[in-house]
């Protein structure tokens, strides 16, 4: 009885979109382009992207101005529709959008979750260490690093593998910060490149999977092109790698008790994202939420049998010291390191993508992506507007403008939508800036990796991305 409210409040927020579903799907958006709402709305997501750039030097975090902007922006449609009467279009289509970031929120939630549980448990650790032991030259690991980044990326979000190859590039080119500096530029590539031929790898990839533009197998296609994009700049840039081997440090780690079973219900997770998705027709992000369970109920297994890992409590608040008073306490001891782990994910950054989303989804309602459109598409080839919109990745996050392509809805066969996903996923490499992946290892390498360093190399980038489209072209003529 005790979730009667719950159930109430929920049927309450869901009746006007059951009420006034019909009604709204009969009406037409009113163009404000050339309204103050418009000009007003252009206006304050320019200065929330401007503020959320600037985040380095202003320290606020770039989720605060895109939450208020993307607030400021709907409450100033919203009022439009007031006075004109009805706001019932208005509020389904931002209820549209919130629906969009949901499903991404929770397939994210899950994802890192799982990756935070593994790292607690030293599994990035123990094969940075596995990788230092193997005593190779800077030239061969700067090949290894990159070829294994290229691949973890196209599972694991790019920010989090890019950290991991980092950490062992610094770690084994302490003594040569040019190893380092060219080391860190390849990682930032092959991520790049490893993260758009699989809708696991990244925000963008990850919208055309929800959104059903593309079939979970359609972006394998994208393996080929991916690889040349990788492979032209590295060729070019392993020749100033220096010779030699690095003094190593050796090094020993022990996993805890049930690593290898949580890195297996991992692979089981995006095992069944993907059957929910081909099989059911359900959301990826049903089939991420019935992976956490799993994640969840082996996390209480492992509490409650024999032999439980001294380390693995630690972890609790009150580590072997805590003793639970209650039922409530002992709930605590047996869930908190996963929840723990869940608190701990990049809020910050799914906020930003929350107001990105609702912020250029406002602009969309308001008419001018459909403006943009017509001019882009309409004007030039679809070919050439893809290539475009991949180049400006490199200055504008590529999750909000594959975002703002699936809300323009533009006549693309399977095709473009593919050669859209090859270039924004690596047009981001142009500049350390253009992708989460460089923008971590900026931090990482405290100097070492730089954005003039890595802006020296932006024309063998830019070949790979020419390569990578005239690849598309080649391997994939037969889905234009």
């Amino acid at each position: 009885m005790k979730f009667r409210p719950f159930l109430s409040l929920a049927l309450l927020w869901l009746l006007p979109m059951m009420v006034f579903g019909d009604e709204a799907s009969n009406q037409k958006p009113l163009d404000l382009t050339h309204s103050w709402v418009g000009f007003f709305s252009l206006g304050v997501v320019a200065v929330a992207y401007v503020a959320a750039m600037l985040e380095d030097v202003t320290f606020i975090r770039k989720s605060k101005p895109m939450l208020l902007g993307a607030s400021l922006i709907w409450s100033a449609i919203l009022l439009v529709y007031r006075l004109n009467g009805d706001t019932t279009l208005a509020v389904a289509a931002f209820r549209s959008n919130l629906e969009s970031y949901v499903e991404l929120l929770f397939f994210i939630m899950v994802s890192m979750t799982y990756l935070n549980v593994m790292e607690s448990m030293k599994v990035f650790d123990a094969l940075r260490i596995r990788l230092v032991s193997l005593q190779l030259g800077y030239r061969a690991l700067f090949w290894l690093t990159g070829f294994l980044v290229f691949f973890i990326s196209s599972v694991v979000n790019g920010l989090t593998s890019g950290l991991l190859m980092g950490a062992v590039v610094v770690a084994v080119g302490r003594d040569s910060p040019k190893f380092v500096s060219l080391a860190c530029l390849n990682l930032v590539i092959a991520c790049n490149a490893g993260g758009s031929f699989s809708p696991l790898g990244g925000i963008s990839t990850l919208f055309v999977w929800q959104g059903g533009v593309l079939e979970f197998t359609d972006f394998f296609k994208l393996f080929l092109p991916c690889l040349v994009n990788f492979l032209v700049p590295a060729a070019l840039i392993s020749f100033q790698v220096p010779k030699g081997s690095p003094a190593i440090m050796m090094e020993s780690v022990d996993l805890p008790r049930g690593t290898k079973r949580i890195m297996f219900l991992f692979g089981l997770t995006i095992f069944l994202a993907i059957i929910f998705d081909m099989v059911l027709k359900l959301p990826p992000a049903a089939g991420m939420l019935a992976g956490f369970s799993l994640l969840e109920l082996f996390d209480y297994y492992l509490m409650k049998t024999p032999g439980r890992d001294p380390d693995r409590l630690a972890l609790l608040p009150h580590g072997l010291d805590f003793k639970p008073r209650s039922s409530r306490d002992q709930e605590r001891l047996e869930s908190y390191a996963i929840f723990d782990k869940a608190g701990h994910l990049d809020w910050d950054t799914l906020l930003f993508f929350y107001g990105a989303m609702v912020a250029i989804g406002g602009l969309g309602f308001i008419g001018y992506l459909d403006a943009i459109s017509s001019w882009l598409y309409g004007q030039h080839s679809a070919a050439l507007a893809n290539i475009l919109i991949g180049l400006s990745s490199a200055f504008i996050d590529n999750g909000t403008l594959m975002f703002a392509v699936l809300n323009m809805h533009p006549p693309l066969g399977k095709g473009e939508w593919l050669l859209l996903t090859l270039t924004l996923g690596v047009g981001g490499s142009l500049l350390a800036i253009g992708s989460a992946p460089g923008i971590g290892l900026l931090g990482l390498t405290k100097g070492r990796y730089s954005f003039l360093s890595h802006m020296r190399w932006s024309p063998a980038i830019l070949l790979g991305y020419a390569a990578a489209v005239a690849v598309h072209f080649v391997v994939n003529s037969h889905a234009f």
